[in-house]
């Protein structure tokens, strides 16, 4: 049976003023379901704030745009509070809570990417939240939940039942909230703009690894996420992950060309992606991409926390290694075409800049 790999956008799943919540569903993108990866984004308005919640999955964040504050609560941890910008990526184990506030006018955006091999639902996140009228505690008796708390029922009512907004909620102008402290962004997030480059290309593009090195906190996540930038007109080589990982990517900016050919060489898919598309890779495709004049930037993660990277063209590639005579052998050419062919692509890797 045949699976629908064209890129799908996000739809909304609950909101108000203070922001709203979009996932990506596993019955238009398949392969969510059948890689178990759950894909949904952020959008807070000026003083939106997201109530605290939990998840049923390990996930990476990626802010796509604005800044805002985030709250991370590990199991059995303080309270962490990151001031979160453009670009920052942050590791999200089984267990942490977090909550998202915005204090600014434009729209803090964060996309999660995640694991649901042990979710409730495969290729879908399921929230669980502290507060509101979807809170876990307005299932407890008020008995329970006294109980629990030690307080008084009148009390424990009025924590309970005062907050009206399911998930998201706007606060008032001025609202008073956690100060982000600069030692609590160490070893929780890493800016993606800002990291060292693992590969800088000029003409080509630029890729930001996020690994166990960069972020150990990935390692607990049991993913990998890479940014990366490519330059207007330039080519990605066509590639696969070869330790049987999934893909998954989101196009952060620009558009750009994309085909993927898997099995018996069948090209699989062959489109079109701009900024909001989400599309996922199956272990072992291979898959290139060619961007438009004005670029084409992408967040992927990959299902390892520590992926490696086979590419078909370039100076890495595995054609530079084999030997000539094979390649004459697998080719059915003569030693005049194999050396035209091994004379190419001796020094780009990766990414090719535009034809002149």
């Amino acid at each position: 049976m045949e699976i629908d790999l064209s890129p799908k956008l996000s739809k909304k799943v609950y909101g108000g003023d203070g922001g709203a919540y979009y996932a990506w569903c596993p019955n238009e993108l398949p392969m969510l379901r059948q890689g178990n990866i759950g894909a949904a984004k952020l959008a807070l308005e000026k003083n939106g704030f997201a109530l605290p919640q939990y998840s049923d999955s390990a996930k990476v964040a990626y802010v796509l745009q604005g800044s805002g504050v985030a709250g991370i609560i590990l199991p059995e941890k303080e309270e962490k509070v990151l001031a979160i910008k453009k670009g920052d990526a942050i590791a999200l184990p089984f267990g942490v809570t977090t909550w998202w506030y915005n204090k600014d006018d434009t729209e803090l955006a964060i996309l999660f990417l995640g694991d649901t091999s042990k979710a409730h639902k495969s290729g879908s996140f399921t929230d669980f939240f502290l507060t509101g009228p979807n809170g876990i505690f307005t299932g407890f008796s008020t008995e329970f939940v006294s109980r629990a708390w030690d307080l008084d029922e009148s009390t424990v009512k009025t924590l309970v039942g005062s907050q009206s907004g399911k998930g998201i909620v706007k606060l008032a102008p001025g609202a008073k909230m956690p100060e982000p402290k600069a030692e609590h962004y160490k070893g929780m997030a890493l800016n993606c703009e800002e990291a060292p480059l693992d590969v800088d290309i000029k003409g080509g593009g630029k890729v930001v690894v996020l690994n166990t090195k960069n972020l150990p906190l990935v390692g607990e996540v049991g993913l990998g996420a890479d940014l990366v930038r490519l330059n207007g007109g330039a080519m990605c080589s066509p590639g696969f992950s070869c330790d049987s990982a999934l893909q998954v990517t989101y196009i952060v900016r620009g558009s750009g060309r994309v085909q993927v050919v898997g099995v018996d060489g069948k090209r699989v898919l062959e489109t079109t992606v701009k900024a909001g598309n989400l599309f996922i890779v199956p272990r072992f495709f291979v898959v290139s991409k060619i961007s438009d004049p004005d670029g084409l930037d992408w967040f992927s993660i990959i299902t390892t926390p520590n992926p490696i990277f086979t590419h078909l063209a370039g100076r890495t590639s595995v054609w530079k290694a084999l030997s000539p005579e094979v390649l004459q052998a697998s080719f059915n050419v003569g030693a005049d075409v194999e050396q035209k062919f091994s004379s190419k692509r001796k020094a780009e890797e990766i990414f090719f800049p535009p034809p002149n």
